[in-house]
């Protein structure tokens, strides 16, 4: 095993936002006083109908909340189509909410985030989104008015947990459509072990890929040492628990670990920027058959080649937490490439995307969606759309 540190950068800036974790059996017993710290009396539940199926899980949350509680709005759609999101936003102006709890998987994160965005800015989704200036530059336009507090208390092992971006979908264009804003991120998270069972084991599995891709493809990319140690113990938890998952699917305490490093993962991205398997993943996997999250997986040996010229001596940290170090940087590429190819296959992540039901023609439709992703733009190595089209027919 090789034993590989890179040098600090010369400068650096490491701004950590405001976060509070609290994990463990008693964990949202935490929320009451959370909300009671911060003033505030009027909280919202934000959920899809599934979680209402689960009294225990949900029964924690509410009891915590107490008299807080003044509503939920139980109509969250997977992928977060506009509609569902202004259905939110007009539930919490008319509960006259002053606080948020997100419950269950990203689906409810992403959309109590944008529908605080929707309810402080009063405008339509594609004033607020990412989108192109005159200059051709993607353009996140600042949005200044003041956000709900929000809390989390999820069922998935997501990376979603403390970010401030929110990417809803456009049902009639299949369009993905992000919105960020610092305000919106999470005042803090609630890892308890009888939540995060409410979650099929298919699901937390494909989360848990997803963070796992994400913490390699941004420790290939990080010139930060400090988001370095995030994504470094991400990896380490998120490939010791993932294999146990499948051995003791009911295990609570495995499933929170999975939360923990998709947390680590979820942080480590910020100061390092995505991946360009998650870049195209966002447009791919709502094409496939399967999650973001596998096809993410698929991808992620394919991408990672692709961007190792630009990111030399990095692929050595990769190697080391998947226990496949190299002697030198040309088998360096090559060990770390195999052994993140044989980690997902050993999970049963398919080889192919013509395994999930991606047709030719969905590549190139793929391609045109990703040159307009924001995560591109943080890419290491600067990929045009030969190039994303020649890496999809390669992974194809």
């Amino acid at each position: 095993m090789s034993n590989t540190i890179t040098a600090a950068p010369a400068a650096l800036r490491h701004a950590t936002p405001a976060f509070r974790t609290f994990s463990g059996p008693d964990s949202v017993a935490a929320l009451g006083p959370e909300l009671a710290r911060h003033g505030c009396r009027r909280a919202v539940i934000v959920c899809g109908e599934v979680m209402l199926e689960y009294p225990e899980a949900l029964g924690r949350v509410t009891d915590a909340i107490g008299d807080r509680l003044v509503g939920r709005f139980d109509g969250v759609i997977e992928h977060s189509p506009i509609p569902a999101v202004e259905a939110a936003a007009a539930e919490l102006a008319r509960l006259e909410a002053d606080a948020v709890i997100a419950f269950g998987g990203g689906s409810p994160i992403v959309t109590a985030r944008a529908a605080t965005i929707l309810l402080a800015e009063q405008r339509p989704v594609r004033e607020l989104c990412t989108q192109r200036g005159v200059d051709g530059d993607l353009i996140s336009p600042k949005l200044l008015q003041p956000k709900l507090p929000i809390w989390v208390v999820p069922s998935t092992p997501i990376t979603a947990y403390a970010k401030a971006g929110s990417a809803v979908r456009d049902p009639g264009s299949g369009e993905r459509l992000a919105m960020f804003d610092p305000k919106t991120r999470a005042q803090g998270v609630f890892f308890d072990p009888v939540v995060a069972l409410t979650a099929p084991l298919p699901l937390v599995k494909t989360a848990a890929v997803n963070a796992f891709s994400m913490a390699t493809e941004c420790l290939q990319a990080s010139v930060d040492p400090l988001a370095d140690a995030l994504l470094m113990h991400a990896l380490r938890l998120l490939t010791d628990a993932l294999p146990r998952l499948e051995q003791a699917p009911e295990d609570g305490p495995i499933r929170v670990q999975l939360m923990l490093g998709a947390l680590l993962a979820g942080q480590g991205s910020d100061y390092v920027g995505g991946g360009l398997a998650q870049a195209l993943a966002h447009s791919a996997g709502p094409r496939s058959s399967t999650s973001n999250g596998i096809v993410e997986g698929i991808l992620l040996p394919h991408t990672t080649r692709f961007i190792a010229p630009a990111t030399p001596g990095r692929l050595g940290m990769i190697a080391d937490a998947l226990q496949a170090a190299s002697s030198s940087e040309e088998e360096e590429v090559d060990r770390a490439v195999a052994a993140i190819a044989r980690f997902l296959g050993d999970l049963g992540i398919p080889h192919r995307l013509r395994d999930v039901d991606l047709t030719q023609p969905d590549l190139i439709e793929v391609v045109e969606h990703t040159v307009d992703d924001w995560t591109l733009t943080r890419v290491p190595r600067t990929a045009h759309r030969a190039d994303l089209l020649e890496l999809l027919e390669d992974a194809w």
